[in-house]
């Protein structure tokens, strides 16, 4: 009994370090004994607040009258099925102190939002957080370049230098080989940061995110592919870089995969955009691609080096992630850009049809 108890204090004394890892510092309001018992609460249904209500739930508009409290707000928001948990929804409201930051308005909210994202959606921001952004397919320096007008203090060097380091103290650590950086692991979506974040908060945040995001379902599926961890992020970022239509993600994947259980070269443009590197003339991703692109001497230059690259050329969006654990079974080996510019592929099965779907 004596020994459940002290593991009970060490879980509880833990907690607190946790959730401001993955869900930020708690309110100023809260004392010493809430603030253990909510994030017991938040680290116990974090994958339920990362979790939208239904992926494919359509828009909605919600008005919060002015003076609503927290509480008939989060019946509203059950009740128009935006959240699936209340009572979690409620932990993190309070956690945070959004529960007094409620900000009057109506709102265009989605089921396919997270419980997180409806979150911030409906607060009032203070004069000490800002809004830091982070996009699916960016790159390490993308991110380091949106610092200077993120409205934190930290410089894009400062980031840099501790983002090329190999992750340490996380689920996916041990799988990472020791030429590894946080690149593919930095989570894109939206972040509530305090404007005195330090860079190593900022990159914990990121890392902590997809820690949180890649569950043990997707990490089965990675499995089920043939792919360790690592490896299923390298090729999650080239899928994400390929696709323009979300849709279209599982089916891109499935080319990836085919063409790598076939021993064939993957031939990805986005490994060629990265192993090019940044110019002042197309940016990080030089786009259309020339031949002679193609004979950049990389080992990340699918067209000249079989398998996978060394590691990640981007930090791929969960949506991308669960494509490559999860792709549509096809038989397709190639794909290009349709004709009408809309951003979608034509896919095939033999080198004739895709020479046969080249545009006119």
């Amino acid at each position: 009994m004596l020994c459940l108890g002290l593991a009970a204090l060490g879980a509880a004394w833990a907690a607190p370090q946790q959730a401001r890892i993955r869900f930020g510092n708690p309110s100023p309001a809260l004392g010493p004994v809430q603030i253990a018992s909510l994030s017991l609460s938040l680290l116990a249904g974090e994958q339920q607040l990362h979790t939208p209500a239904d992926p494919d739930g359509d828009s909605r508009r919600l008005t919060i009258a002015p003076g609503a409290s927290a509480d008939a707000v989060i019946q509203q928001l059950a009740a128009a099925g935006l959240i699936a948990a209340p009572q979690l929804f409620r932990s993190y409201l309070v956690y945070t102190g959004i529960d007094t930051q409620l900000q009057a308005g109506t709102y265009t909210l989605s089921p396919a939002m997270t419980p997180i994202e409806i979150a911030q959606s409906i607060r009032r921001f203070s004069g000490t957080e800002v809004r830091f952004n982070v996009l699916a397919g960016w790159r390490m320096e993308e991110i380091a370049a949106a610092l200077p007008t993120s409205g934190l203090n930290i410089s894009p060097q400062d980031f840099l230098s501790i983002a090329k380091r190999r992750p340490g103290g996380y689920t996916f650590s041990a799988g990472l080989p020791q030429r590894a950086s946080a690149e593919g692991f930095l989570h894109p979506g939206a972040y509530t940061l305090p404007r005195q974040t330090t860079a190593s908060e900022l990159l914990a945040t990121l890392l902590g995110r997809f820690d949180a995001q890649v569950d043990a379902q997707l990490r089965d599926g990675f499995a089920s592919q043939g792919l360790s961890l690592y490896e299923a992020v390298t090729l999650a970022a080239i899928v994400e870089r390929e696709t323009v239509i979300p849709e279209e993600l599982p089916v891109i994947a499935s080319v990836f995969l085919n063409r790598l259980h076939q021993g064939m070269m993957l031939q990805a443009d986005p490994t060629v955009q990265y192993a090019l590197g940044f110019d002042q003339a197309w940016g990080w991703w030089k786009s259309p691609l020339a031949l002679s692109d193609l004979e950049v001497q990389s080992p990340y230059n699918t067209y000249l080096h079989p398998g996978l690259p060394p590691g990640p050329i981007a930090n791929p969006g969960l949506e991308a992630l669960r494509a490559v654990a999860f792709p549509e079974q096809t038989g397709f080996l190639y794909f290009r850009a349709d004709c009408d510019g809309s951003g979608r592929h034509i896919f095939a099965r033999t080198f004739e049809e895709h020479q046969a779907n080249a545009c006119p």
